[in-house]
């Protein structure tokens, strides 16, 4: 049994030491399409899943296996991947990143209520010009979200058993820091989704159903927990379906509100 553990141990140290000594630093500099330097590119290694920003003047480092994808992502500019030391030529990087064209932004619509609920869902949203100007030109839309994707213990030991090893998540999984990353993306995702209904509701249809204004962000949250269908409505982007969904929750949220006083 020990000899079994000791010669796992050697193989892991040994895949270790061999993942280490056969990367490579890899840097260059990243410009817009005038040739300006732009900072805070987020640069990714899509095999280890390692991530860097470029600094004031374009500039960045990071390491990298033969053969690894580096992906290079910036809001409003479309992304660029390269792949690196081909060949085991390891020269300084020259990346462009072309701006994506710039959305017209939302023109509020102002109607009186009809007091029906879905009729009324169509009246108070507002109208997302930049999303009609997509429609129209036909803009492709990025797919998912550009994040650097937790480790989870069975793509980090599994590969193990093949000869393979992820240093970086066995590292992430360690340290905690894949787990730190799971719920900030679910507190990201959740304020998106209060944004989502937000951006395409005005606040007074929320007052005039009882909401207090400053109530309005933790009113749907709560319809999120209360009715579960209303998130799923706001990722199938549908507005009245959300709408229909939240109206059933408003009473026991004004209830709520009226607890929390009566206890204070």
């Amino acid at each position: 049994m020990k000899t079994m553990i000791c010669k796992t141990l050697c193989i892991v140290l040994f895949l270790i030491s061999t993942a280490v000594f056969s990367q490579q630093t890899v840097i260059g500099r990243i410009v817009d399409d005038n040739g300006d330097n732009l900072s805070g590119v987020i640069i990714i290694n899509m095999t280890t899943d390692k991530k860097k920003f470029s600094n004031s003047l374009g500039m960045f480092s990071i390491e990298a296996n033969p053969n690894d994808e580096l992906r290079f992502v910036k809001e409003d500019f479309k992304r660029v991947s390269r792949r690196v030391l081909q060949d085991g030529v390891n020269s300084q990087l020259l990346i462009t990143l072309f701006q994506i064209p710039k959305d017209i932004g939302e023109v509020k619509i102002v109607k009186k209520l009809s007091g029906d609920l879905e009729v009324d869902s169509r009246i108070v949203a507002k109208v997302d010009k930049g999303e009609q100007v997509k429609q129209a030109v036909g803009l492709p839309q990025p797919v998912g979200k550009m994040r650097e994707t937790p480790a989870e213990v069975k793509s980090v030991l599994l590969p193990i058993l093949l000869g393979n090893l992820n240093v970086q998540g066995v590292y992430d999984l360690v340290s905690g820091k894949a787990r730190k990353q799971k719920r900030q993306y679910r507190y990201d995702d959740l304020q998106e989704h209060i944004a989502w209904v937000r951006n395409r509701v005005d606040d007074d249809y929320f007052v005039k159903a009882g909401i207090p204004s400053n109530k309005i962000s933790e009113f749907i949250e709560f319809s999120f927990m209360a009715k579960p269908q209303v998130r799923t409505y706001v990722k199938a982007r549908n507005l009245s379906g959300v709408m229909l969904r939240m109206e059933e929750t408003v009473p026991l949220f004004i209830e709520r509100l009226k607890n929390s006083h009566n206890r204070l």
